[in-house]
């Protein structure tokens, strides 16, 4: 057969023609607007040069990427070692209460992180840059300049909030390690020290490094810890710099440094993988096996309380400061009486300038409708678009190109941070693109971004849920005469339903508590939650800022709750209880 008569017939066949429209859509969301982003920076000359190479490449560049690092490399080390903490109390010690520690140890990343960021600025906010002080300077304890604002406080808040990240990969990493290994060890006559840094550490040691990659990366791009701890005193990151840069009209230059921003997470997480390649780590035989429990004995005790201190701290201590804050008639002043005004409050022009209460504002309103609907929309689209991908790649094993274009435009996203993101949809879709308009400050530039930023985690969701269904299934299928739309509906959708229903709950979360992808495409007729509670904070409306905040934590923490119950439904439709 000829090679157009082969291409005839593989035209001829329906997958092909989905995998063309899958290929063009993830073209569209993710090639274009990156290639947007360079072809803006190349249109002005100077962009490039004025950034690197200028007198006032100091200020726009170097000093940001100093601080993105140091922040970046700070969030890493510190999430990574309290993760691993945590991962070890719950999955390999007898510490009491681990598995509800386990529990509240995913609630962190479950919230914003300006969430943890606003909780510390109702603490130990203090008196330097004017407005209403903190609840420890209101009760006279000094907090200093360092404690209060800049790359210390940001560094911390930041771990509070990504330290989950590390504790769940660990977690899994360490629950995998064979409980007859260490047993085995151990029958040798091998010390504990011996047997962890033998066969424990290595065993995890991806993990580890995994958890550091992800906290690191996330830590370095995250843009509104940064904007609300650093930018009152001025310390800037590639984030918080390429937001001014592009919300003050100088587009050239913030895209310029979107592109460096994509490139340092893009080197970070590449330096990661060539660490671990060619390495083996394997520890899992053929017999299932439960993780061995140490014994801690009078260690026990301590062990127990420093964990559920961190948790209650990270988990518990953020949500009581914030509704306790929304509560107090004057800004973090537990003097001024208690109130319920900044929830159902009417006009009042002695309280908050005469904002009402957020459940009376119309604006509040929109944004929570705007902002479920944008969930509901990025969750559905980002899902199907990764559930018709990973369909494709499964059922065409033999088109590895198309399938390796496939896999790789559904990953870039992961090295984009959310602030580039945003700021290459401006690039591409800002403007009128031949018979189409411009698609800034609608709604759909948003979903687009939003969609864009999660297909690697929808891509990935429903790899693992297509991987989970037999092939035998479909061959068997196919003997009965099915047809392939039919063998898709009967047997595939039901099977995989759990797993892509779970990814996109978790999908929705993200998009519900992101501010970095939506900072830069939010307009006044596209008004989100995190957007108020930003600009809430920025100006100095801390009540409406932490009840705004709790809305979004309510809403993230019901829909992570909802997600883990998912992931713990069998199939017969009752709850696994064995994984809680």
């Amino acid at each position: 057969m000829t090679l157009l008569a082969r291409a005839g017939a593989a035209a001829r066949r329906p997958l092909t023609w989905l995998a063309a429209a899958v290929l063009a859509v993830l073209i569209v969301l993710v090639a274009l607007p990156l290639l947007g982003l360079v072809r803006a920076t190349l249109a002005d000359g100077d962009a490039w040069v004025d950034v690197v190479a200028s007198p006032l490449s100091g200020a726009v560049l170097w000093s940001p990427l100093a601080g993105s690092l140091f922040v970046g490399l700070g969030t890493g080390i510190l999430a990574t070692v309290l993760g691993a903490f945590l991962a070890w109390v719950v999955v390999m010690s007898d510490v009491p209460g681990r598995r509800a520690i386990g529990a509240l140890a995913a609630i962190p990343f479950a919230l914003p992180s300006f969430a943890i960021a606003l909780a510390w600025e109702s603490v130990f906010r203090n008196d330097r840059i004017g407005g209403s002080p903190g609840l420890l300077v209101a009760l006279g304890v000094p907090v200093p300049d360092w404690l209060a604002w800049g790359p210390v406080p940001i560094v911390l808040t930041l771990v509070a909030h990504y330290f989950s990240l590390s504790f769940v990969v660990i977690a899994a990493a360490l629950a995998g390690v064979g409980g007859d290994l260490v047993a085995a060890a151990e029958l040798t006559g091998a010390s504990r020290l011996r047997v962890a840094s033998r066969i424990v550490i290595p065993a995890v040691a991806p993990a580890v490094l995994s958890g550091f990659l992800l906290a690191f990366a996330e830590g370095a791009s995250n843009f509104a810890v940064p904007a609300l701890l650093g930018l009152p005193v001025r310390f800037q990151t590639l984030s918080t710099r390429l937001y001014g840069a592009i919300s003050t009209g100088d587009e050239a230059r913030g895209y310029v440094l979107s592109i460096l921003l994509v490139v340092v997470a893009g080197v970070i997480l590449f330096a990661g993988n060539r660490v671990t390649r060619g390495r083996s780590f394997s520890t899992i035989t053929g017999k299932a096996t439960r993780a061995r429990v140490t014994r801690m004995g009078a260690w026990r005790w301590p062990l127990g309380a420093a964990a559920w201190l961190l948790v209650i701290a990270t988990a518990i201590l953020p949500g009581i400061v914030l509704a306790a804050s929304t509560l107090l008639r004057r800004t973090n002043r537990l003097d001024g009486g208690l109130t319920l005004h900044y929830w159902v409050g009417e006009s009042d022009p002695a309280v908050s300038q005469g904002m009402r209460g957020i459940l009376r504002d119309p604006t509040f309103l929109s944004a929570l409708g705007g902002t479920v609907g944008l969930g509901v929309a990025v969750a559905v689209g980002a899902v199907t678009i990764g559930a018709l991908a990973a369909y494709v790649v499964r059922h065409r094993p033999r088109a590895r190109r198309t399938n390796a274009a496939i896999g790789l435009l559904s990953y870039v996203p992961f090295l984009i941070p959310g602030v580039a993101l945003g700021a290459a949809f401006i690039a591409q879709f800002g403007a009128p693109v031949g018979p189409f308009g411009s698609l800034y400050g609608t709604f759909w530039i948003i979903a687009l971004a939003g969609v864009a930023a999660s297909l690697p985690f929808a891509f990935q969701a429903a790899s693992a849920a297509f991987g989970q269904v037999s092939v035998e299934l479909d061959e068997a299928a196919v003997l009965s005469g099915a047809s392939r739309v039919r063998r898709f509906g009967r047997i595939t959708v039901p099977l995989v339903s759990r797993g892509l229903a779970n990814g996109g709950v978790l999908v929705f979360v993200t998009m519900v508590r992101d501010l970095s992808v939506v900072v830069l495409l939010v307009t006044p007729a596209t008004p989100l939650l995190s957007m108020m509670t930003f600009r809430y904070a920025s100006e100095g409306f801390a009540q409406q800022a932490n009840a705004i905040t709790l809305v979004i934590a309510v809403i993230s923490v019901g829909a992570t709750l909802l997600a883990r119950r998912l992931a713990d439904r069998r199939p017969d439709g009752r709850i696994d209880r064995s994984s809680t």
